[in-house]
Formats: C-alpha cells, sequence, structure tokens
C-alpha cells in the first residue's frame, strides 16, 4: 500500500512540474524568436547584435498598433456613420503597419545584406505559423492557447 501511495505522489509531482512549464512565458517566447531568427537567418553574432535591435524596435512600434487595431474587434460602432468613421481608422492603422515595415526593411538593409533582411522576414513568419500549430494542437487537446509548448525547432520548409 505504501509502494502504490508513494508511486501515485512521484507521479502528481512530475505531472505539476510539467503543468507548470507549459505555461506562455513572453521572455521564453522573445529569446526563441531570436535564437530561431538567427539560426534560419544564418546571421553572424556580429550581423545579429547589429539588426536585431532594430529588429526589435519594429515589432514594439507594431504592438502599439496592433493594441489599437484589437480594440475595433471589442465593440461594433452604434450606427452607419460611425462604422464608416472605424472602417476609415482601421485603414490608416494597417497603412501605418505597412510604412513601419518599409521604414524598418530600409534601416535593417543599411546593416545587412537584403538577402538577410528576408531571411529574416521569413524566419519570422515561419515561427509565428508554427507558434499557432502548436497552440491550435494543445487548444485541441484541452489546453487553452499559450500554455503549450509549441516552439517551432529548425527549418519547416
Amino acid at each position: 500500500m505504501k509502494r502504490i501511495v508513494t508511486i501515485s505522489l512521484l507521479l502528481i509531482m512530475t505531472l505539476m512540474v510539467n503543468a507548470q512549464d507549459k505555461r506562455f512565458s513572453p521572455e521564453k517566447f522573445e529569446a526563441d524568436l531570436k535564437a530561431y531568427i538567427i539560426k534560419e537567418a544564418s546571421l553572424t553574432t556580429k550581423e545579429a547584435d547589429k539588426v536585431y535591435p532594430v529588429f526589435c524596435e519594429l515589432r514594439e512600434k507594431q504592438r502599439v498598433i496592433y493594441d489599437k487595431m484589437r480594440k475595433f474587434g471589442m465593440n461594433k460602432p452604434v450606427g452607419d456613420e460611425a462604422c464608416k468613421q472605424a472602417i476609415i481608422e482601421y485603414d490608416k492603422l494597417n497603412l501605418e503597419l505597412r510604412q513601419l515595415d518599409v521604414d524598418y526593411h530600409k534601416k535593417m538593409i543599411k546593416l545587412v545584406s537584403a538577402s538577410k533582411v528576408y531571411e529574416i522576414m521569413q524566419a519570422e513568419n515561419r515561427f509565428h505559423r508554427q507558434m499557432m500549430k502548436g497552440w491550435q494542437h494543445g487548444w485541441q487537446n484541452g489546453w487553452q492557447h499559450g500554455k503549450k509548448n509549441g516552439w517551432p525547432q529548425g527549418k519547416q520548409r
């Protein structure tokens, strides 16, 4: 009987430790994204040190705009004129996002080759796609999104 209780306790403790490791961590996400981009774009340490801060600056500015865009999905405006204004504002934010991309891609091309910038862009897109696949898979298994560690590992082309 003691043996069954001991084994059961060890199993429960193991499950609890594993469950704690699967919570979403923004710090881990950023570290994994950086490592993935550096590896997939074949950036040298010198190149990564030059271009990655600019990439992070772009992402921070994008995040501010995405937060504004997210508000549009929370409440539908009342009336046709209010809807029209909301659409105009949403379109302005989309244009602002695209202009940020253009501006920052130009900045990055001054720091590393255009082919490296292209690889950085592709790697970021692959990383996010694979993350979403991991979260979707976790959701189907009864997990809330963001709690299953689905970080991409290596090139998946």
